[in-house]
């Protein structure tokens, strides 16, 4: 299970104008009574878009500004639609991804004024997979003034992957560097600034920003009926007494029988982490210092909460807190810490091109990405989604298998990759070759993240297409022998399908379309509605509405989508229409 919501994002308007700029944005829009909606909103929602002027939006804001930490996401829109101006939480809370954003979808100008977004630095406080403390500011303003930081990696996080954005910097073990660098303030202090990466709980010194990992695995036993607060009090004891960061928790694991556990189920919703089961013969064969044999005979395992740490670590994972008793009896907790993080490849679908059409999903899935790979016109597309603290992998196109290759590589490292991809992932896309490619790899986490496909967007154009049974074909025989692609087009005429033909033509490859054409008018009027939609999605968008007898080939291109209807299709004025039958 994870806990965490989708962030709530509000748009606020006063006038008409206003509101249809808000009707392009993906979230929830309230209109009129500005201020009095914005004191209502303000600790209820993850961010807010404004469209009145800026000096209007600042009024209505200023009064509730409390700090950086829990202060919304704030972004300002004039009424004209030029600019979306970030007003407070840029980094922290996302306001800059959010100006870019509705900048995409509305086509204002983002205006973003943090200082290290306009100098091409990362910012220490948006690293996907970390948790940042310490003197943010301080480090940001040093290396503006270019004085880069030291970066130390506590003992046991040695092999956990560094933000890309940090590559290059000098090394610094933490060990090696206990002196107090000097007084807040002090020109020792101000001359060197340093990010740790750690799971302690060890307060930043000055100068320093703590990177704190997801690196720990909570391990937990319990009997049924066990008490809440006795389990909570355990885990804060084992934490403090390994003195261990409670924000570096990353999971909570227990035996697969425990998961529906009231007391374990309100401790991951406490720590917002996924709960993790597993089964008692997995959990048996793991070696731990302090086994039961009244626990195994009672659960078919002798450990629980040591044996599910190490195995919801995963490879290399160690235990750093032993089996520790809560004061209640009836639960038991122990800790463990990954080698690497379990990592994730996100096979993202960007859908036709236009932000407006990309899926919320797809849009986390990119911005909250540590790598993003892609072929540079899919990553350009994505432009309003990226930062600085990403690592960003463009290829020209083609090039497929290295595309695949590298993200899966990058997964393994531990990292949270998007492999973007146009339309939608599976359909004439990567994600079957990154199966294909990572099959065997048990342990690596892939998930497809759909998107708006061509066919679906060019029949949105063109009316209702597709209301009854369709097929799409792709003509390209770059990967597919032509004698097959004749086949199935053989077979949807006879079978009297809708079909949405995809890579319908090239300059290399002129002669497939005109065949496919010749192949369905056998089985079908010259009266057939046909259409040609060109940069579905796209501001160079075109559409032809014609017939089966008059498409002429010479006008479609690689980025077309022609779509050719049954027996049953027809036009209603300008829409292609394929009736389901529900009409008497």
């Amino acid at each position: 299970m994870t806990t965490s919501a989708a962030p709530r994002i509000v748009s606020l308007s006063i006038t008409e104008r206003g509101s249809a700029l808000a009707a392009k944005l993906p979230y929830e829009h309230r209109r009129g009574r500005l201020i009095e909606t914005v004191k209502e909103e303000w600790s209820r929602c993850d961010g807010m878009v404004v469209f009145a002027a800026a000096a209007i939006a600042v009024r209505a804001i200023a009064d509730l500004l409390a700090d950086k930490e829990t202060d919304p996401a704030v972004v300002s829109v004039d009424e004209s639609g030029r600019y979306a101006i970030v007003l407070c939480g840029g980094h922290r809370r996302e306001a800059n991804a959010l100006a870019r954003e509705v900048a995409a979808c509305t086509g204002a100008t983002p205006v973003v004024s943090t200082a290290t977004d306009l100098a091409g630095l990362p910012g220490v406080d948006t690293f996907s997979g970390f948790n940042a403390r310490g003197d943010v500011a301080a480090l940001g303003r040093a290396w503006l003034d270019g004085r880069a930081p030291a970066v130390g990696v506590d003992a046991g996080l040695e092999d956990w992957p560094l933000p890309a954005a940090l590559r290059g910097l000098s090394r610094l073990p933490r060990s090696a560097d206990n002196n107090d660098p000097g007084q807040p303030g002090s020109p020792e202090q101000r001359e060197h600034t340093t990010i740790t990466v750690t799971d302690s709980a060890t307060p930043p010194r000055p100068g320093e920003v703590i990177l704190a990992t997801r690196s720990l695995v909570l391990g937990v036993g319990a009997s049924t009926g066990a008490s809440p607060d006795g389990l909570e009090r355990a885990v804060n004891n084992l934490l403090d007494s390994a003195n261990l960061d409670v924000r570096c928790v990353g999971a909570v694991a227990t035996l697969d029988a425990k998961t529906a556990e009231p007391a374990i189920v309100a401790l991951a919703e406490r720590l917002d982490v996924d709960l993790v089961g597993l089964g008692a013969a997995a959990l048996a064969a793991v070696e731990v210092p302090n086994p039961s044999e009244a626990v195994r005979r009672a659960v078919g395992t002798p450990s629980v909460s040591e044996a599910s740490a190490l195995l919801a670590g995963g490879p290399g994972a160690k235990l750093i807190a032993g089996k520790t008793v809560s004061a209640t009896g009836d639960s038991t907790v122990a800790m463990a810490r990954r080698r690497t993080p379990p990592g994730l490849l996100s096979l993202v679908g960007l859908g036709p091109g236009d932000p407006y059409m990309r899926t919320l999903q797809a849009t986390a899935a990119v911005r909250h990405a540590e790598v993003v790979v892609g072929y540079k016109g899919y990553v350009d597309s994505a432009g309003d989604l990226l930062s600085n603290s990403q690592l960003v992998v463009s290829y020209p196109i083609g090039a497929e298998t290295e595309r695949v290759r590298d993200a899966l590589a990058y997964a393994r490292e531990g990292r949270t990759v998007a492999l973007v991809c146009s339309g939608d992932p599976g359909v004439y896309a990567l994600a079957s070759l990154a199966f294909e490619l990572a099959e065997g790899e048990g342990g690596l986490a892939i998930r497809v993240v759909p998107g708006v496909t061509a066919a679906l967007s060019a029949a949105a154009i063109l009316g209702a297409p597709l209301g009854h049974d369709h097929a799409s074909i792709s003509l390209s025989d770059l990967l597919t022998p032509w004698s097959q692609i004749e086949r199935r087009i053989k077979a949807v005429a006879e079978g009297d399908f809708v079909v949405s033909l995809y890579n319908p033509r090239s300059a290399r490859r002129a002669t497939q379309l005109p065949a496919a054409i010749e192949i369905l008018s056998a089985h079908r009027s010259p009266s057939t509605p046909a259409a040609v939609v060109t940069d579905a999605g796209r501001p160079t968008e075109t559409v032809t509405r014609t017939v089966l007898g008059e498409l002429d080939p010479s006008g479609v291109a690689m980025f077309s989508l022609v779509v050719i209807g049954s027996t049953g299709t027809r036009w209603i004025g300008d829409r292609m229409v394929t009736p389901r039958g529900y009409a008497p």
